[in-house]
Parts: C-alpha cells; structure tokens; sequence
C-alpha cells in the first residue's frame, strides 16, 4: 500500500519505516528539514534501539523517501497517517495546533484528488477531537464532505520508547476507529502481517482507549512505589511482595475489578485501606495515590445521589442491599450510605434484596445496620414486583436475574438506573440511565 506518515518524530519515524518493512510504499513528511535529510540519508532523526538499521534498509529497498511537501506526500499516497505531537499547554490542555496543521495541508492537496483518500489519526487526541476538530479542517481545506472525498479513522499507538520497533511489530491488540466500515477494513489490511487481534470500534472510544491504557500505566508505577515506599519502612522486600501481587492472575492482573460500576464496599477493602494508612501515617508516609482511595469510593456514592436528586422524583426502590451480589453481608455496604442518604433527604425508600433475610440478620450485621438504617424493616418489600409497582425510580445495584424476567412490569413513566449494567436498555419501557455507560 502506499502511506505517507506526517510528523517524523518518536512515533512517525518509527510507523513510517516499520510499515516500509512490512513491504508499504512510505512517504515520511515533516517540516523539520533535517528529519527529512536524515531519513534520505539512511540514518534515524531519533535515538531508538534498531531504527536506524530500519530505515537504512528501507531507503536501500527503495521502499522509504521523506520530504516537506505535504502536496507531494498525499499525491503518492492513498493513506495518511497523522504522527505529530500532541504536547501540554502550561494550564495542562492539549496543544493541537500541529495536528490542525497537518489536517489543513492534507485537506487542500485532497481539493483538487479525484481517488478516495484515508487519514488516520495515531497522534494522541482526546475523545472528541477526530469529529470536532479533524473532520471539519479536512472538509474545509478540501472543500468535500467526509465520507465522500474522505474518510477519517483513528489508529492509537501502543508504542514505548526504547522498544518501540518490537512493540511494533508485538502490539497487544490493533484498535481501528472509524465510521465507515470499508475505510476500518482498508486502514486493517496495513496490519495483515502483524500478530495482533484488529478490533474495530468508533472513532471515541479509539480515541479514549489510549488514555485509559496511559493512565494505568501511570497508576500502576505509582501504586507500586507506594507500596514499595510502605514495604521499606515495615522492614520487608517490596520487589518480592510485588511479584506475589503479579502471580494471581485470577483477581490482580486480569480483567477482575476493572469494570466501571458503583463503589466498593464489604469487611475488607474499605477496612484495610484505612489500615494502611494510619500505619503509613504512623511512618510519616505520605501516599497519596492509596489515601485518595477511599475519598473516590466516597464520591461514586455522592454522584449517584446527587443523579437521584436531580430527577426531581420522591419514590425510589433500590434492588440489592448487601454490598454485592450473591451475599448477605450488609457491612460497610456502599448501597446501604446510599439508601441512609436518601432517606435523610426525605425520600420514600424501598428496597428488596432477596439475600437479606431480616430475620437472619445477626452479630456485626445486626450491629451495622440498626446502627445505620434502624428503620430497614419498614423499608423492605416482600418482591421485586411490589418494589417497582410502588416505585418511580428503580436504582439496580445489585444483578439479580428477576431483574431481566420482569422487565415488561417496568411502565412507561418509570426511570431505571442501573450501577451495576443489570438490565439492557432496550429491555425496558421507560428512561434508562447507565452509570458510567
């Protein structure tokens, strides 16, 4: 295929001359003068293990030129590839100016192109940015509607400096955004030769998928050195605790726990967080990564009421009380706050959870929640019907298969939000609102 790559950085330099081993036709642009020489000349504008020997071959196999000339790039293309920095302002936003850049320049060499033509964003952009910034530069430069003269994909790059070629050629996955599916399938067929699932999604969530690795990346070495920090002051080997931690892979690296929903709660987490950092803190530790912890599982608690709250109904059934599905255990149980808040707001409450037996209730379970809810015998329904006939809003926190089988009982007039992705919303009459979804 041929592709010009715009931006012949860190990333450029390595997708251009990558793509020309895997036997593509490369035009590398930049505006940096000396990049371009230095690709002409077989050597490598950056400091990356193996790419100049890379690059060398590619300009020896005559499959890799480079110039300044975006008219030139997109002429003897068929496939842009958008691999300019995305560098931070001072306050923090994202400075897209050279992807606009590059966007105009592309767009007017396509004004006056009469074959269809593919850019694909691999530059770092928040969600939002291929819609509201990419296309309408293209179609303005162009002067052709996107579709048409056009298509605009997002590819994000999973590439780490140092070992940028191997990840390269050893992605975890290829992730392809896009809104025509013949656009994702061409960008696809780059990727032919690489050893990696192609997954194909819409251009948001191609484009949010490269922060949420980024960040964490960026959660996962400081919870590490936190721990460490902790580990050196108890006298104990963090390097061996940390590799304990990595072995479980059922529940500590796997997709365990990583599904947005409500907050955590039970006899453990909350309890032993707050262990750790009163200890830390008997260490002067400061560690604000796992100290923050707590406060965020505070605030999924708070947005869910204030969501209630901004419904502007007073009835509301809450289905599951214990603090997950499958158990009894009401302790430190986050629908449990949730419940306490709104009755101290003046809601009429009703819950049903067919796990929790009032009669059952006894020890620290019985302590917990007449020390929280005292009044709870007077909140219970005997059914899930019963809930949601006297409910105008249904709060799913926990799953329970009722929950499906008696989606018809739900009315038109009803709101259902689910914390937990119970139900689908097309399974209800009624407004459906997702938690973070």
């Amino acid at each position: 295929m041929r592709i010009a790559v715009f931006g012949l950085g860190y990333v450029g330099a390595v997708t251009a001359s990558c793509f020309a081993a895997e036997g593509h036709r490369v035009v590398g642009v930049d505006t940096d003068a000396y990049k371009v020489q230095c690709i002409m000349e077989g050597r490598s504008p950056i400091v990356e293990r193996d790419l100049e020997q890379y690059i060398r071959r590619a300009r020896e196999a005559g499959r890799l030129v480079a110039t300044t000339c975006a008219d030139e790039a997109v002429a003897q293309s068929d496939i842009a590839l958008i691999c300019v920095g995305t560098p931070s302002r001072r306050n923090g936003s994202l400075n897209l100016e050279f992807v606009e850049r590059v966007c105009r320049q592309i767009g007017a060499a396509l004004a006056g192109r009469e074959q269809p033509y593919i850019v694909v964003v691999r530059s770092t952009v928040l969600p939002g940015t291929c819609e509201g910034l990419v296309i309408p530069t293209l179609e303005k430069a162009s002067g052709r509607r996107h579709g048409e003269g056009f298509h605009v994909c997002m590819n994000p790059e999973f590439l780490r400096e140092g070992t940028a070629i191997h990840d390269f050629h050893h992605p975890p996955l290829t992730v392809i955004g896009s809104q025509s599916s013949e656009a994702a399938d061409r960008v696809a067929e780059l990727y032919a030769g690489i050893p990696a699932e192609c997954v194909r999604t819409d251009l948001r969530t191609a484009e949010m998928v490269k922060y949420a690795n980024n960040a964490f990346h960026a959660l996962k070495i400081t919870f590490a050195n936190e721990i460490g920090a902790w580990c050196k002051q108890e006298g104990v080997d963090s390097h061996v605790v940390m590799r304990l931690l990595t072995m479980d892979t059922k529940l500590n690296i796997s997709p365990a726990y990583l599904t947005p929903g409500f907050a955590f709660g039970g006899s453990c987490l909350p309890k032993d967080l707050r262990a750790l950092v009163y200890r830390a803190h008997q260490h002067d530790l400061t560690l604000p990564t796992l100290e923050s912890i707590l406060v965020s599982n505070r605030l999924q608690i708070e947005r869910t009421v204030d969501l209630i709250v901004q419904l502007g109904k007073k009835r509301v059934g809450v289905v599951g009380l214990a603090f997950k599905a499958g158990t009894d255990d009401l302790r430190e149980s986050p629908v449990v706050t949730l419940c306490e808040h709104l009755i101290g707001k003046g809601y009429s409450l009703r819950i049903y959870d067919p796990n929790v037996s009032l009669a059952a209730i006894y020890g620290s379970n019985k302590a917990y929640i007449e020390r929280e809810i005292p009044h709870i015998h007077a909140l219970m329904c005997d059914s899930l019907e019963q809930l949601i006939d006297e409910s105008e809003v249904v709060v799913l926190a926990n799953r329970d298969d009722r929950v499906t089988q008696l989606a018809d009982r739900y009315r038109d007039d009803q709101i259902v939000i689910d914390l937990a992705r119970c139900i689908s919303p097309e399974a209800i009459r009624g407004r459906y609102i997702g938690l973070y979804w």
